[in-house]
């Protein structure tokens, strides 16, 4: 369990401060408050300039409801579900923060968020349905980081500004087609609908630029509500895994 914690923490810690610099090179000039317009929907300073990629966060946080009930419900005590649906809250947080103050801060508290929760929950994935070692799974989960801008080079012919979130889909489609390989089991339906479901929010968040001109409210809202939808599935995929394993490992000893 220490290993555990003490492996999360430090992925953690590694993805803020990837993804804040990231942030902070890919801004303009200026200070912390300096305005920023980077979507569609947004045509002016005004807090509430993009209501629509401000308020869909909320899904976000629907889903990370949905799982806090079931847990409760089920009258389960997760920890580590419960620490993934408290990240899957804080993209809404963050995500809502952009979309309504639109500076070079509250970016950071957009981007950084998604990417804690992708790495977080790819070190899961491994440690439920692949069952490895928290030692391996860590040393995956820092490879993936490290990777990252070289997936990032890769898939931007095809993913453009939204290259950066290719982590996700190693974290959905990649596990997901590890686990019949590895042996571990039937492929994760939900894991492979959670992948599914993020491309298409990934098409979404590409298309708003592009259909700006004729759709005047955007598409980056519909990437919101895939986008939450996808993480409520992933971790749907890993519900109950925790439980399962322990038992398994209980039989063969």
């Amino acid at each position: 369990m220490r290993l555990i914690t003490t492996v999360g923490s430090a992925l953690l810690g590694a993805a803020s401060i990837a993804t804040t610099s990231f942030a902070m090179g890919s801004s303009p000039g200026g200070d912390w408050w300096t305005p920023l317009d980077h979507y569609c929907e947004r045509l002016g300073p005004g807090f509430w300039a993009e209501p629509f990629n401000a308020l869909t966060n909320l899904g976000f946080l629907i889903a990370a409801a949905a799982i806090f009930v079931r847990q409760r419900r089920a009258g389960r005590t997760d920890k580590q579900l419960f620490v993934l649906a408290l990240l899957t809250a804080s993209v809404g947080i963050g995500s809502f923060l952009f979309h309504t103050l639109a500076n070079r801060w509250s970016l950071i508290a957009d981007i950084v968020p998604i990417a804690v929760v992708i790495y977080s929950f790819f070190f899961v994935a491994l440690t439920r349905l692949l069952r490895l070692s928290a030692t391996v799974a860590g040393l995956l989960t820092a490879t993936l980081l490290v990777l990252s801008p070289m997936l990032e080079t890769i898939a931007k012919p095809l993913l453009g500004g939204s290259a950066t979130y290719a982590p996700g889909l190693i974290a959905t489609f990649g596990v997901a087609f590890a686990v019949p390989l590895a042996g571990r089991g039937p492929m994760p339906r939900l894991l492979v609908a959670a992948g599914t479901v993020f491309s298409a929010a990934l098409i979404f968040r590409i298309l708003d630029a592009p259909l700006c001109g004729s759709w005047s409210v955007g598409t980056h809202f519909i990437w919101h509500l895939l986008n939450a939808a996808a993480l409520g599935l992933a971790l749907l995929s890993v519900e109950g895994r925790a439980g399962s394993l322990s038992k398994l490992v209980q039989v063969q000893s």
